[in-house]
C-alpha cells in the first residue's frame, strides 16, 4: 500500500511515462499472461493474421499499464477532474430509466476502457453516487486500494456474496447499482452458458437474479477511450420489468452488447483475464 500511495501522488504525465516502462517489462521481459492473451485474441478474431494479433496484443498491454496507473491515481482525483476526463454521452437515458433519480437502476458493464474512472465520472454527471457490486480480490493490498477508490464520493461498494440480500433488504431505497459482469464464475456458482467471442463461456446469473427480485430496470454502460486519459460513456437499454422466470434473455442481451463493445474497441478490453478457463463439460 505504501507504493500505491506514493504513486498516487505523481502527476499523470509521469505515471504515463512509468506505464511505458511497465509495458516493456510486462510484454517483452516478464511475458505476463502472454500465452493467455494471444490465445484469447486468436479465438476471438480468427480472421486476423498473426501480425495483426501481435499488434493488437501490444496495444492491449500498453493500455493495461496506463489504466492500472490511472486507477492508482484515482485515490487523489476530485470529482471535477473525473467530470473533465469522463464524459457521458446520453445521461438523459439514465434519468428516464431512473424516473429522475427516484427509481433504482442496475448498470451492467465490462472491463473495458477505465471501468473505475467510469464509476465516479458517471456519478458526477448524474449527481448521484453509484454503488459497485464487486468480487473481492485475493491480494489484500490491491483489494484495499480498490475499496478506497470505489468508496469515494458517497459510493457504497457491495461484496458480491452479500449483494443480493442487501439489495432486497433495501429495495425501496433509491440507488444506482453497478456490476462488471464479464468475469468467469467459479464452479460452485450458478452460471449460464452461451457463445461469447466465438467460444462457449459461463456467465454469472447474479444480475438477472437481482433484477427479477427487485424489478429494477437494467442498462448497459459502454466505456470508450477517446484518447489517453479521457473516456466517454454511453448507456444502452438492456432490459426492463416485468421479467420472465427462467428466461435468460437479460444475460443474452448483456453478452451481445458486451461483444459489440469489445469489437468496437478490442484493445481496451481485459484480454489477460482467463475468461475461458472452464469447459462446459466441467460446469
Amino acid at each position: 500500500m505504501i507504493l500505491y500511495r506514493w504513486l498516487s501522488r505523481l502527476p499523470l504525465p509521469l505515471l504515463y511515462a512509468l506505464a511505458w516502462l511497465g509495458y516493456v517489462l510486462l510484454y517483452f521481459v516478464a511475458g505476463y499472461r502472454k500465452v493467455v492473451v494471444m490465445e484469447n485474441l486468436k479465438h476471438a478474431f480468427p480472421d486476423k493474421s498473426a501480425r495483426e494479433i501481435t499488434v493488437l496484443a501490444k496495444k492491449f498491454y500498453r493500455q493495461l499499464c496506463q489504466v492500472g496507473l490511472e486507477i492508482v491515481k484515482a485515490r487523489r482525483m476530485d470529482q471535477a477532474e473525473f467530470s473533465q476526463r469522463v464524459s457521458v454521452i446520453n445521461p438523459e437515458l439514465m434519468r428516464e430509466r431512473s424516473q429522475q433519480m427516484t427509481q433504482s437502476v442496475i448498470i451492467l458493464t465490462i472491463h473495458q476502457g477505465n471501468w473505475e474512472w467510469m464509476l465516479h465520472g458517471v456519478s458526477a454527471a448524474l449527481g448521484a453516487p453509484l454503488d459497485p457490486v464487486y468480487k473481492p480480490l485475493h491480494n489484500s493490498a490491491t483489494n484495499q486500494l480498490m475499496q478506497e477508490v470505489r468508496s469515494r464520493f458517497g459510493s457504497r461498494p457491495l461484496p458480491l456474496d452479500r449483494a443480493g440480500r442487501d439489495i432486497v433488504r433495501r429495495r425501496r431505497e433509491f440507488r444506482l447499482l453497478v456490476m462488471v459482469a464479464d468475469q468467469s464464475p467459479i464452479r460452485r456458482e450458478r452460471s449460464y452458458w452461451t457463445n461469447f467471442m466465438n467460444r462457449e463461456a459461463a456467465f454469472y446469473l447474479g444480475a438477472e437474479t437481482i433484477a427479477r427480485s427487485s424489478d429494477y430496470p437494467v442498462v448497459f454502460a459502454q466505456c470508450r477511450r477517446r484518447r489517453r486519459g479521457y473516456y466517454e460513456v454511453e448507456f444502452h437499454d438492456l432490459a426492463q420489468p416485468p421479467y420472465q422466470e427462467g428466461d435468460h434473455q437479460l444475460t443474452e442481451s448483456y453478452v451481445k452488447m458486451a461483444e459489440q463493445a469489445i469489437r468496437d474497441e478490442p484493445e481496451s478490453w481485459l484480454w489477460s483475464n482467463r475468461r475461458w478457463k472452464r469447459e462446459k463439460s466441467a460446469g
